[in-house]
């Protein structure tokens, strides 16, 4: 076993799961964060007295988050007690109807009925079930694998099983083979935005991300918000004996051609280590930070994922009727993913708009926080946001008070846009990495281990499994994996 200490770089969620398994194994671990507190993208940010989540906001797969923590001898439950929503999603579209998706297939099968008719609801249940087989034959292959590895897709019956459900058409195609109502398909292809692509674009077996939040759930934690999480993973971590250094740059990576050495901090500070873990904007580390052994064929020509635009309001009285999670459904369905892959502002967004009233940390006494989310073009689009930002802003406010949110242009707020999420260290602006076109895919997508450096690990949403709270906690749990195996 080499006796120098892992070090991790970024305390993000990759990270902090990378630093929670290798801890809990025993391993003398030292994680360096830039900012001055873990979270990463999972961040937090207060404006007065009002405390806003600055990253995901849609938490599924508990299970993978229990995973981690159960290595470490910790209870979800009792370490990180979740919320199950209720409804998991409003969805309301255009013509003044929604759909609240709700626990268990029948009461589902009974709003859809309620929406679309008897027909349609059986339908819908039919196809909900083949979302769940399409689930269990890609989790093992696709998302909870490590595919760093060509040889973990060598799995020709699953591949063979997936492509029969229809796994490598296209996600539009897929819904559209199954439902007839067009409310429905849009309910279960939105999601094709998670990985950056419009529904007609994305691999079908990206409806596996429906099934995870339409049928597997969507959870809050119970205390502090999704900045809990990253808090909790942190604690567990420093219990095994994980030392953190905030407010601390990497400034290099240090191999040689036997591999990895160690690491340089701004200031000139050496930290010597045999395996280092970096977790932050990979583009970004290639440009300095990284051995240049670290790039390959993978990362010649990254195809980043559209932005988004996010304002974060403080409320002094809660708006009345609103669930957890609001989805408006623009009318223009298919012009506005046409917008945004030209890199132009959608004509009719789609947004979506959190209320999260079970936060007790977010706001005072009866006030509330309300965040609005709206699909963007990245900085290689072509807008000009020095010039049409306020702009953008202005039309976001205007649908809002539309929709009966009232009028907030004078409310306490937070904006986070393309330029703003720069400043942040996403490259192209966009928190969401990578789109996941097939060349950018599982085994496609860059390595989490590059060859020509041995001892170097990469995890987070550039690597596989890819962008989302549970495939970016299972990239920094294979990272650790691969460590441990590597030092055996």
């Amino acid at each position: 076993m080499d006796d120098d200490p892992i070090v991790v770089v970024g305390a993000g969620l990759a990270g902090l799961a990378a630093a929670v398994r290798l801890a809990a194994a025993g391993r003398a671990v030292r994680v360096v964060e830039a900012r001055d507190e873990p979270g990463g993208c999972c961040g937090t940010a207060r404006v007065g007295p009002y405390r806003f989540d600055t990253g995901p906001s849609v938490l599924t797969m508990p299970e993978v988050l229990a995973e981690i923590l159960g290595a470490a001898g910790e209870d979800l439950r009792t370490r990180l007690p979740l919320r199950r929503l209720d409804p998991y999603y409003r969805i309301a579209y255009h013509d003044g109807t929604h759909l609240d998706v709700v626990e268990g297939e029948d009461a589902m099968v009974g709003r859809v009925a309620a929406l679309c008719g008897p027909a349609e609801a059986e339908r819908y249940r039919r196809f909900r079930r083949h979302l769940g087989e399409m689930f269990e034959a890609a989790w093992p292959v696709f998302i909870n694998a490590d595919t760093t590895r060509l040889r973990s897709l060598a799995r020709p019956v699953a591949l063979l099983r997936l492509a029969r459900m229809g796994g490598f058409r296209r996600l539009d195609r897929l819904a559209r083979s199954h439902l007839t109502d067009d409310r429905l398909v849009r309910a279960h292809t939105f999601q094709s935005l998670y990985v950056g692509l419009p529904p007609r674009r994305a691999l079908g077996v990206y409806a596996v991300i429906a099934h995870m939040d339409t049928v597997g759930g969507v959870y809050f934690p119970e205390h502090g918000g999704m900045h809990a999480i990253p808090r909790a993973l942190a604690d567990v971590a420093e219990k095994h004996g994980a030392r953190f250094r905030y407010g601390t740059r990497v400034e290099r990576v240090e191999a040689d051609s036997d591999g990895v050495r160690g690491v340089r901090l701004e200031g000139g500070e050496r930290l010597p280590a045999r395996h280092v873990v970096v977790t932050c904007d990979l583009p970004r580390a290639l440009d300095g930070m990284l051995p240049p052994g670290a790039a390959d064929w993978r990362t010649r020509d990254p195809r980043h994922s559209p932005s988004c635009l996010v304002m974060h309001f403080g409320l002094d009285r809660p708006p009345p009727g609103r669930a957890h999670h609001t989805l408006h459904l623009g009318r223009e369905w298919h012009r506005t993913f046409a917008a945004l892959e030209a890199g132009r502002p959608q004509p009719d967004p789609s947004l979506l708009v959190t209320r999260p009233a079970a936060d007790t940390t977010a706001a005072p006494p009866g006030h509330v926080t309300l965040s609005a989310l709206e699909p963007a073009p990245n900085l290689r689009g072509t807008v000009d946001w020095e010039r049409r930002g306020a702009e953008l802003q202005d039309r976001l406010l205007e649908r809002l008070n539309a929709l009966g949110y009232g009028d907030l242009s004078g409310a306490p707020r937070l904006v986070l846009d393309p330029p703003a999420w720069e400043r942040l260290g996403h490259s192209a602006g966009t928190p969401f990495a990578l789109d996941h076109r097939f060349t950018q895919t599982a085994w496609f997508r860059p390595t989490g281990a590059p060859r020509r450096v041995p001892g170097l690990h990469l995890a987070g949403m550039f690597t596989a499994p890819g962008v989302g709270v549970p495939p970016v906690l299972i990239s920094g749990r294979l990272a650790a994996e691969r460590v441990l195996e590597s030092a055996r």
